[in-house]
């Protein structure tokens, strides 16, 4: 084989969705695997220097101590529940989209019941459409994401309450 047959091997691969091609002949033979069929991200690690030591000051002179005992108040903010649920995480890298074209209705709405395999978004990777299904069935509880926006590996993309 040739160079020219193998890149037009590669391009029929993606086009297709064609992860792996392995072909023995007389001429030989070839194995072609695409890897980045799906985007793995390694994260990367952060390396924090040490903190500087703490400056010394003078002390004045030395202040009474309190013997009081600090009582807690009780709080007067709001209970802010978060919504509880099964998490449908990014499997990738992209860009999150609701629906299939600008002007379509949203796969999925907040309250919609989704069977497991059922298609909830897409995320866009290398200018390709990935359907992203439900692993659970359940009811949509929150949408994470707000279309059109960047999404990370394992970023949740919807709540679902399971059913």
């Amino acid at each position: 084989m040739d160079i020219e047959e193998i890149k037009k091997l590669m391009e029929m691969m993606e086009e297709r969705g064609v992860v792996e091609l392995e072909i023995k002949n007389a001429s030989g033979e070839i194995r072609l695997v695409r890897e980045n069929h799906r985007a793995v991200i390694q994260q990367p690690t952060v390396v924090m220097a040490a903190p500087p030591p703490p400056m010394v000051t003078p002390l004045a002179a030395p202040q009474p101590v309190s013997t009081q005992v600090a009582v807690p108040s009780p709080s007067i903010e709001p209970d802010v529940q978060q919504p509880r649920g099964t998490a449908i995480p990014s499997p990738m890298v992209g860009t999150f989209y609701r629906a299939a074209k600008p002007d379509a209705k949203p796969y999925v709405e907040i309250g919609s019941v989704v069977e497991i395999g059922e298609v909830v978004c897409i995320v866009e990777a290398m200018k390709m459409m990935n359907e992203i299904q439900s692993e659970i069935r359940g009811r949509v509880v929150k949408v994470m994401v707000e279309n059109g926006k960047p999404v990370e590996y394992g970023q949740p993309l919807f709540l679902l309450e399971p059913l």
